[in-house]
């Protein structure tokens, strides 16, 4: 028996200017009028694949069950695959969620961290899209009226051919590294407020105590292992666990991607400071 969802969260790049965002939630609104739509974000920046997938993965614990739309599509219009992956629900059929996107990198680090893909397909049933005027809003012709369908209750194996899960494109994550006392990490994301979020957990600096010397190229700073911001004084560069778990570089009420300077990408080594 189909059973449908109440709930789309949706992540895109259309940023808010234009009417794209406001399109597809009206696409989704017509066909299932009883959804919920959650803006996780819009102002991905553009085409920017890997900061989605990143987006994507921090907040897909956080989500309700239901349908995850995420559109970051710079190959729309390609032979790049548009696909629906569910994932959740072993044994609780209300716990299930289905992805919803370009296969692209995008989705394959959210559904890692959900537990894995349980089916997956390809959109390749037009019965279920919007007539195209043109290819390039794959958003609206095409994953919003599936997005709509799935929460009417249409079936995953009704939107198109069955794929092999372990067939999506995988994200780019990157991983840190030891070196020679020293823990090499990368900028994966910087916050509104200029935190700059490495990939560094901060057992992996445990070693070094506090404060530890962050370097980034030829230039190199203090920081003070701290738990909260408050803890910092005036100017003070400081390390502190973030909210998802992961070493972030911070200041008290500045932003140390601006002062340091710091952005998503960023090879930052830190070292111990030694005495």
């Amino acid at each position: 028996m189909a059973t449908g969802f109440d709930t789309v969260s949706f992540l895109s790049d259309y940023g808010l200017a234009d009417e794209f965002v406001g399109v597809v939630k009206a696409v989704i609104r017509a066909i299932a009028p009883d959804t919920s739509v959650i803006d996780v974000t819009h102002d991905v920046a553009p085409h920017d694949i890997r900061a989605a997938s990143l987006v994507l993965a921090r907040s897909i614990q956080y989500l309700p069950p239901g349908v995850v739309l995420a559109v970051v599509d710079p190959g729309v219009g390609t032979d790049r695959r548009a696909l629906a992956v569910e994932v959740g629900g072993a044994g609780d059929q209300e716990e299930r969620s289905v992805l919803v996107g370009p296969d692209n990198g995008l989705l394959a680090p959210a559904v890692a961290l959900a537990g894995g893909a349980r089916r997956a397909v390809s959109l390749t049933n037009s019965q279920w899209h919007l007539a195209a005027p043109g290819p390039t809003f794959a958003g609206r012709d095409v994953f919003a009226p599936v997005v709509a369908h799935l929460c009417a209750g249409v079936e995953l194996d009704e939107l198109g051919e069955p794929v092999d899960p372990f067939s999506l494109v995988p994200g780019i994550v990157p991983l840190s590294r030891e070196e020679e006392g020293a823990v090499e990490g990368e900028v994966l994301w910087v916050d509104r407020f200029g935190n700059a979020q490495l990939n560094v957990g901060p057992d992996e600096i445990d070693f070094m105590g506090s404060p530890v010397v962050v370097r980034i190229g030829d230039r190199a700073r203090h920081a003070a292992r701290v738990s909260s911001f408050a803890e910092l004084a005036p100017g003070q560069v400081g390390l502190l666990v973030d909210s998802y778990g992961l070493l972030a570089v911070t200041l008290d009420r500045r932003s140390a991607a601006e002062e340091l300077p710091l952005a998503a990408g960023d090879l930052v080594r830190l070292e111990p400071a030694g005495d």
